[in-house]
């Protein structure tokens, strides 16, 4: 089955970060762990969680299947790790973007080009979280991590207008990726300009930069 969508294009924030991450990738390395977690992203980007196995993955990775599960549980746990290792890059990326003072709405094609990118998998992410207990609990852990930086960011945000803002990013970034507005005969235009928005009110506020910088600084 091929992918939703194509890949990031070459040197795009989102290729960036996603090679960083090792995701969607099969770059040769030689830990173990590593090569399974790239070769699993690889099967849910292209097959999604519910049409690959275990097998797959570690045959992917170049491994005999028994392989897997001296790193991994099952399927469900590699999963929650190639979600956490998703977020931790498009993370990385955000920061990136906002050192370098890129406008919002640059931000945004971005972030959604990344979700596009990972149609599939974040299909069965939000699926998953539904369903199953543990997938729930990793995406709140991760939501948590992610509210203690933007506190970091933005000192003036309490956690529910932080996580209100967390919650409006990820659900425009999907929609505009599954392309839900041109099922409405719309553009999308109105969708982005919000998500840019939503993301100058993640932008770190200057005071917080200039305690990041501050020498002995927390």
């Amino acid at each position: 089955m091929p992918r939703s969508k194509p890949a990031p294009v070459p040197d795009s924030p989102a290729a960036d970060a996603a090679a960083a991450a090792g995701l969607g990738t099969e770059a040769p390395v030689t830990d173990t762990r590593t090569r399974l977690l790239q070769a699993a992203a690889a099967e849910f980007i292209d097959h999604g969680y519910a049409h690959t196995d275990t097998n797959r993955i570690a045959r992917r990775a170049g491994f005999a299947p028994q392989t897997f599960y001296r790193w991994y549980r099952d399927k469900v746990h590699v999963f929650v790790e190639v979600h956490r290792a998703w977020e931790e890059a498009e993370w990385a990326m955000l920061e990136a973007l906002f050192t370098q003072h890129a406008e919002g709405t640059q931000i945004a094609e971005a972030c959604v080009e990344g979700h596009r990118s990972f149609l599939l998998f974040r299909r069965h992410l939000r699926q998953l979280a539904v369903e199953h207990p543990l997938v729930r609990a990793a995406r709140a852990e991760t939501r948590r991590r992610q509210l203690a930086e933007l506190r970091r960011w933005n000192p003036a945000l309490d956690d529910e207008e932080a996580a209100a803002l967390l919650v409006q990013f990820e659900r425009l970034c999907d929609a505009l990726a599954e392309g839900e507005f041109a099922d409405l005969g719309l553009s999308g235009s109105g969708a982005m300009r919000a998500l840019a928005r939503v993301i100058e009110e993640l932008r770190p506020r200057p005071e917080a930069q200039r305690g990041a910088s501050t020498p002995g600084s927390s």
